[in-house]
């Protein structure tokens, strides 16, 4: 078995003790948290209780076979054209008007290029110039960094240096990123494309982002700045385990299908890719932790006007640039309801609700024909 994920597996084999048992309410004090911290109980306690799913040895199989694939990603990162600190603007080559993807901070930035015939990147670079912010590990520098400090200074830093006016595409989180940069420097935007972007954080059942923003109290201790080295930073396996909290029968579910599936068919290879990358993932600097937690899942200051980036409110209604926005019918991570709101916020803003979930309208198997075509029909009309 040679990978560490599913990560916190710690988590997900509860989860599976969970099915068997019933409940979760005699695991709280039990199950050995980080030596029993009171972070990892917390995130334990905040499991629904009597979860449903498939037998736990169904997702223990499922587990087993993931970690024991053979298959390993080979692409290698297109060269960089600039850098600062740990990010760096990645040139996928290309000609005419740039187009600079933007991707969350919690995810490395690699599912847009997750493997050969399977990158959108690659495919948007054989018709026009493609750039990809790879915003890095947080190193010293970012580790105090705010949104702020993200948006207003390093994003809007790589921008400028493409040298032209971009068509900036923002990805899940990177769309709110993307969109704010948008918004503070018009000259530098030619068009803004916002794909699986969470606007509405509490559209639906506004019950689970507030019992995530709940938990910061608990999360501290792993933010605190314990020495210069360590500390300062939501780690992984926190970050994991809150979107694990969001639906885990879900990940139960994907995980015994998997158990059942060809492993050497190409649907066992992309299962894998996609784990492999969602297992690699990124800590969050401890302020953005708690902007996004407390501030867009708690508050949801996006839709309410609270949200402000260098002291100014973010308001899609400002902007004046042409919109491309993708809201997957399936989206799990991200609710169609909640980023449905931004089509109708941005004036003249394209509407594509593509038949996928969230990554596989990037990197599905289907991505080509629900995604990367109808996004290069739209910059064309440009």
């Amino acid at each position: 078995m040679i990978r560490r994920g599913p990560r916190p597996l710690l988590l997900h084999l509860a989860l599976a003790t969970l099915r068997g048992m019933g409940s979760s309410s005699s695991l709280g004090g039990s199950m050995p948290w980080s030596g029993g911290s009171a972070s990892w109980s917390a995130l334990l306690g905040a499991l629904p209780h009597g979860a449903a799913g498939p037998p736990p040895a169904e997702l223990v199989a499922g587990i087993a076979a993931y970690r024991r694939h053979p298959w390993r990603r080979e692409l290698a990162d297109p060269p960089a054209i600039w850098a600062e600190g740990e990010s760096r603007l990645l040139d996928f080559g290309g000609a005419g008007e740039p187009v600079l993807f933007v991707p969350s901070l919690v995810n490395r930035a690699y599912v847009l290029d997750l493997f050969e015939g399977r990158s959108m990147l690659r495919d948007m670079a054989a018709r026009r110039r493609t750039l990809l912010l790879d915003w890095g590990w947080p190193g010293e520098a970012e580790r105090g960094f705010t949104l702020t400090d993200y948006i207003a200074g390093r994003l809007e830093r790589a921008i400028g240096a493409v040298g032209a006016p971009v068509v900036l595409a923002g990805y899940c989180m990177g769309g709110l990123l993307a969109l704010a940069a948008a918004q503070r420097r018009p000259e530098r935007v030619r068009a803004l494309a916002l794909l699986a972007t969470p606007w509405d954080f509490h559209a639906g059942d506004a019950g689970a982002p507030q019992r995530l923003a709940a938990l910061v109290p608990f999360l501290e201790p792993m933010m605190a700045p314990i020495s210069p080295q360590l500390g300062g930073r939501l780690p992984i396996d926190a970050i994991q385990a809150l979107f694990a909290l969001m639906d885990p029968e879900a990940i139960a579910a994907k995980y015994a299908g998997f158990a059942r599936a060809e492993q050497d068919s190409a649907r066992a290879r992309q299962f894998v890719a996609i784990e492999d990358w969602l297992n690699d993932g990124v800590p969050l600097a401890g302020a953005v932790a708690r902007e996004c937690l407390s501030g867009w899942y708690g508050a949801n200051t996006p839709m309410t006007g609270a949200w402000r980036v260098a002291g100014e409110v973010v308001a899609p209604e400002r902007l004046r640039l042409p919109a491309f926005v993708a809201v997957p019918a399936r989206d799990r991570i991200v609710p169609p309801e909640s980023a449905r709101p931004l089509a109708g916020l941005i004036g003249g803003a394209v509407l594509h609700a593509p038949a996928a979930g969230h990554v596989g309208m990037v990197a599905g198997a289907s991505a080509e024909r629900v995604l990367w075509q109808p996004l290069h029909g739209w910059l064309d009309s440009l």
